[in-house]
């Protein structure tokens, strides 16, 4: 059975950027009923026990019941989508990558401002709700993208580890910034954790 990510910070740890109503809500009401409904369609698919739900996500069309099938998708990919996104933010988190993932950035991008500028892009301009992902592959090359719903990288089957999610549906900043999801995707830059992204990426090979 799946579970939650136990948060490493209290509900208002990342005010004023991110605040506490906003994050119990999305960790207590919307990701808990993610990984509950996960578990529950997992129930019917005994192929699957005993497996990483990274690699369930890449296997999705194995699943025939095409209902089942979105199920999975839409309820695996939240749950997987918001163990990472809710483990690379801390108050008190490093400000910068440094290391390979820092020269693997700035050879990709050209510097850590240009990603940021990209990601904020794709962030911004993802119609409806969805995510920007900044994702490695297994020999440390650095991709961005964005998806719609919960989809993510691992669901395309090419490679694509993400190490790196915003988060633009609604409920993770309506709150406090109703429709100006511009502003949320400004705040988020502020409680990322590159320390914790380092890790997803010497982790990826």
């Amino acid at each position: 059975m799946f579970k939650q990510i136990t948060l490493p910070y209290k509900y208002d740890a990342l005010e004023p950027y991110i605040d506490a109503l906003t994050m119990e809500t999305h960790y207590t009401k919307h990701h808990a009923a993610y990984t509950n409904n996960f578990n529950t369609a997992l129930s019917s698919l005994p192929q699957f026990d005993q497996m990483l739900a990274e690699d369930i996500l890449a296997k999705l069309d194995e699943i025939d019941d095409i209902a089942l099938r979105n199920t999975v998708r839409n309820n695996g990919g939240g749950f997987w989508n918001h163990n990472l996104y809710f483990s690379i933010m801390s108050p008190k988190g490093t400000k910068e990558p440094q290391g390979e993932l820092a020269e693997a950035i700035n050879e990709t991008f050209g510097s850590l401002a240009n990603l940021q500028e990209e990601l904020t892009r794709l962030a911004n301009t993802r119609f409806g709700s969805g995510w920007a992902w900044l994702s490695t592959d297994s020999s440390g090359k650095l991709y961005t993208s964005s998806t719609p719903n919960q989809d993510n990288p691992l669901m395309e089957r090419n490679g694509h580890i993400p190490i790196l999610g915003i988060d633009v549906w609604e409920h993770a900043y309506y709150l406090k910034y109703k429709n100006v999801r511009g502003d949320y995707v400004k705040a988020f830059w502020s409680v990322l954790d590159w320390s914790k992204v380092e890790e997803f990426y010497e982790g990826a090979f």
